[in-house]
C-alpha cells in the first residue's frame, strides 16, 4: 500500500451491515495514511439492522472512535447520506463524531463543500418507501451471490447508470456548490468516481467501498487525487465476535442504546 500524507481523507458509501462492504480494508487504509481531517461522506450504514454487522464492521466503528479523541488532533467529520438517516444522535453519542448534513471547510485558499448526493437524486427523494424495498432485495441477493458479489456489484452499476444518476448527482451538486460559493464539492451516492468542471467549479465523486476496487479522495498540497485502493483477495466478512475491549464496549453501549431509544418511543427501531 503506498504511503499516503494529506490534509483531509474522504470515503463514501461504505454500507457496514453489507455482504459487499469492504470494512477490512477502510480500516487497513485508515491505519497505514497520514491525514489531518476524515470526512466519511455519507451511506457509511447499510440500514438500521445492526444485527448484520460484521466483525471489520464493528472493528472499523472502533477506529473513529479513536480517532475521534481529541489527543489524536484529526477532525472527523460525518456527513448524513440517505441510508443513515436516523443516526445522528447515535453517532455523535457513541462515536463521538459530529454528524452534518453538508460540511464546508477552507484549505489551500479554497471553500470546499462536502455533501452525500442524494438530495440531487429525485427518485430516492420521492420513492422513499420504493427505494428501502430496493435495497432489501439487493441485500439479500448479496447474501446469495457466491460470486465474489460479482452480480450484486454488477446490478448495482446497473441501476445507477439506469437512473442516470452520475449525471443527475453532478449537476445538482454544481449548482449547490455555486450557491454556497464553493470552489469545490465532493460527493458520493452514485457509486461511480467522477471529475467534473464548470464555470469555475470542480466537482469530484469519491466513488464507494462495495466495488472491486474500492476509492477515496485526498485534499493536501498537491491538490484533489481520487485515489483507488488495490485488493488483493474477496475473502468474506467474519461475523462479529469480540476481540478487543473497545468493540465489544461499542456493540454493547450501540445495542443499549438503540434499547433505550426504541422504549422511550423515540422512533429508532433495533
Amino acid at each position: 500500500m503506498e504511503t499516503v500524507s494529506a490534509d483531509t481523507v474522504i470515503l463514501s458509501d461504505l454500507h457496514l451491515g453489507s455482504e459487499a462492504s469492504r470494512a477490512r480494508e477502510a480500516l487497513q487504509l485508515l491505519r497505514s495514511i497520514s491525514f489531518k481531517r476524515l470526512i466519511l461522506l455519507g451511506d457509511i450504514f447499510c440500514d438500521l439492522n445492526f444485527g448484520r454487522l460484521k466483525k471489520d464492521h464493528w472493528k472499523f466503528l472502533g477506529y473513529v472512535r479513536k480517532l475521534s479523541n481529541p489527543k489524536r488532533q484529526v477532525e472527523v467529520v460525518w456527513v448524513e447520506g440517505n441510508h443513515d438517516r436516523g443516526l445522528s444522535q447515535l453517532m455523535s453519542h457513541l462515536v463521538g463524531v459530529r454528524v452534518y448534513r453538508e460540511y464546508a471547510w477552507e484549505f489551500g485558499g479554497f471553500r470546499h463543500l462536502a455533501v452525500h448526493g442524494h438530495q440531487f437524486d429525485r427518485f430516492v427523494v420521492n420513492n422513499v418507501v420504493l427505494s428501502t424495498i430496493g435495497q432489501l432485495i439487493l441485500l439479500q441477493i448479496q447474501k446469495l451471490d457466491f460470486t465474489h458479489k460479482r452480480f450484486s456489484r454488477f446490478l448495482d452499476r446497473l441501476n445507477t447508470r439506469w437512473l442516470r444518476l452520475t449525471p443527475k448527482v453532478a449537476a445538482g451538486a454544481l449548482a449547490h456548490a455555486k450557491f454556497r460559493r464553493a470552489q469545490r464539492v465532493f460527493c458520493g451516492h452514485t457509486h461511480e468516481v467522477l471529475e467534473r468542471s464548470e464555470d469555475g467549479v470542480a466537482y469530484y465523486n469519491c466513488g464507494c467501498w462495495t466495488n472491486a476496487q474500492p476509492t477515496y479522495i485526498t485534499v493536501g498540497e498537491e491538490g484533489v487525487q481520487i485515489r483507488t485502493l488495490a485488493v488483493r483477495g474477496e475473502d468474506r466478512a467474519e461475523d462479529w465476535r469480540p476481540e478487543s475491549a473497545l468493540d465489544e464496549s461499542l456493540r454493547h453501549d450501540w445495542e443499549s442504546d438503540l434499547d433505550s431509544r426504541y422504549h422511550d418511543g423515540v422512533g429508532v427501531e433495533p
